[in-house]
């Protein structure tokens, strides 16, 4: 049907009957300052806490179908709940279990990372027997948490997402998930101590390749499976004195 009137003043018509259109008032206030409609017909709390139900209940239904996962998408969703918070891993290693804890600092593909004041420790997910919380220890990193908007980061990661995150390895953490192999390669020149089912061996990090990592104590060079390692803490260089004292001794009884 045509009205006979152009297209602009057809627009400004239609802008008008919407101005002079009865609008209710939102059921949801926090719906104003976030997307156009909510996400469901109820509040906003029972929505999350049925968005978290449903991610469980898939996990548990993917690890039923694939059984060979199960223990490293648990492992990841547990360590992923405790980022930055206690908690304790048991290590295989040979016929014993190892007790070690930390603060969970990086979840990789394969491996979880923990911090403490003194050190850093890589753990492999197939060394890890079973991982818990330590009781008495609040659940929060500290107890009041302050939350900073650095709009700049935002607009660069926005504008220029690869170069940004490339840059940190906080957002590298966040973004991605590195294998083992990648994280100790950012991580090359450090000094560690390598445990492994039969052995431990101390260098600094050479490289990472074809699974097989790389150090190097001065002359002497040993390379180690990735599959054997159970876990590598870094040493301080303080504490690399008495291990340079002893080499010598040794070489000087030679």
């Amino acid at each position: 049907m045509k009205t006979g009137i152009r297209l602009d003043e057809y627009i400004s018509l239609l802008l008008e009957k919407r101005q002079r259109e009865p609008r209710n008032k939102d059921k949801f206030p926090e719906a104003k300052e976030g997307f156009s409609s909510p996400a469901g017909p109820v509040p906003t709390e029972e929505i999350r806490l049925f968005a978290e139900y449903k991610e469980q209940a898939n996990l548990l239904q993917i690890a039923k179908a694939a059984p060979e996962k199960r223990k490293v998408l648990m492992l990841k969703k547990f360590l992923k709940m405790r980022r930055n918070q206690q908690v304790i891993i048991f290590l295989q290693n040979g016929n014993e279990v190892v007790k070690t804890t930390g603060r969970v600092n990086a979840i990789g593909r394969d491996f979880v990372m923990l911090t403490t004041p003194k050190e850093r420790m890589w753990i492999p997910f197939h060394a890890i027997e079973s991982a818990n919380i330590p009781s008495g220890v609040p659940l929060y990193s500290t107890t009041h948490q302050n939350i900073i908007y650095d709009n700049q980061l935002k607009e660069r990661l926005l504008s220029n997402f690869g170069e940004t995150v490339a840059r940190r390895e906080t957002l590298i953490q966040q973004f991605y998930e590195e294998t083992l192999a990648s994280s100790l390669n950012s991580w090359k020149s450090s000094w560690v101590r390598v445990e492994t089912e039969k052995n431990a061996v101390t260098g600094k990090i050479e490289e990472t390749r074809k699974k097989i990592l790389y150090v190097s104590f001065f002359n002497e060079k040993n390379d180690i499976d990735l599959a054997h390692i159970v876990l590598i803490r870094s040493i301080p260089y303080l504490s690399l004195l008495p291990l340079i004292g002893r080499r010598i001794i040794k070489k000087l009884d030679w």
